[in-house]
């Protein structure tokens, strides 16, 4: 009974972003769970490479390059993965930016370009995705939040604004779409190892200091974290669990 909960073999999974980082956590654990992984993304060189080495680990993956914030770019990438593997159960929106300055220093077009790659191509993604899902009775949409979906922060006004608005999508679309037999929910990683936080720390004083002293866990996460989270919200075990957001932080979320 366990197994066949979290088995995925025969899905089709779509992760955006999924060429590195918790993307890549998640991709690596929905290909061992069974699910055939499309990894989209815009450096098509690094997409491969992530997918190639899951194929070598004895997965099913394949990169496909695309622009998500091109809504006719997005509609393409769900086509080729519909038409090359015939179905499309999981889609895990996790591409994103930031950009690292206070509210009155950012410039419109860098709000701009943190929302539109943040949280309107989680629009976009689950729009087209959605009428792929339909065709075969249902999915699993995984939205990937923050912690700045919860706090707010000095150094990141657009982006806890992309995160925050991503958790009240993932409410819509799970309540939109639960007669369809789609399932919305939101991840809220907390401060992670990944080249995002690498570049944080540079860029923000005493902030590994902190995020150790504030973590129960005592640790930064590390993409594998991720894996399970991802299976389990893909799976036949997380059916009746639509519209939440779950923080996988290490207890960050909740040492006071």
């Amino acid at each position: 009974m366990t197994n066949r909960l979290f088995d995925l073999t025969g899905k089709v999974a779509i992760i955006t972003g999924g060429n590195g980082g918790i993307g890549l956590g998640m991709a690596r654990g929905l290909a061992d769970a069974g699910a055939a992984v499309v990894i989209v993304g815009r450096n098509r060189t690094k997409s491969v490479a992530a997918a190639d080495g899951i194929a070598k680990a004895g997965g099913k993956a394949v990169a496909i390059e695309a622009d998500v914030t091109d809504r006719n770019a997005v509609k393409t990438a769900v086509a080729r993965t519909a038409d090359q593997f015939g179905r499309l159960d999981i889609l895990v929106n996790n591409a994103g930016i930031n950009i690292r300055k206070p509210p009155q220093d950012l410039a419109a077009d860098e709000w701009n370009a943190v929302i539109s790659t943040n949280l309107t191509s989680a629009f976009l993604c689950s729009q087209a995705a959605h009428a792929a899902m339909k065709t075969t009775g249902g999915g699993k949409i995984i939205n990937i939040g923050s912690m700045m979906s919860i706090f707010g922060a000095s150094f990141a006004p657009a982006y806890a604004a992309s995160k925050g608005g991503i958790v009240q999508f993932t409410r819509s679309c799970a309540c939109a779409w639960a007669a369809d037999n789609i399932q919305v929910n939101a991840i809220l990683p907390g401060w992670i190892d990944t080249e995002l936080t690498q570049r944080a720390r540079q860029e923000v004083d005493g902030l590994h200091g902190k995020v150790l002293a504030r973590t129960p866990a005592a640790r930064w996460g590390v993409s594998a974290d991720f894996a399970g989270i991802a299976v389990f919200l893909s799976s036949a075990a997380s059916d009746f669990v639509t519209g939440t957001a779950i923080p996988v932080d290490g207890g960050f979320s909740i040492s006071g």
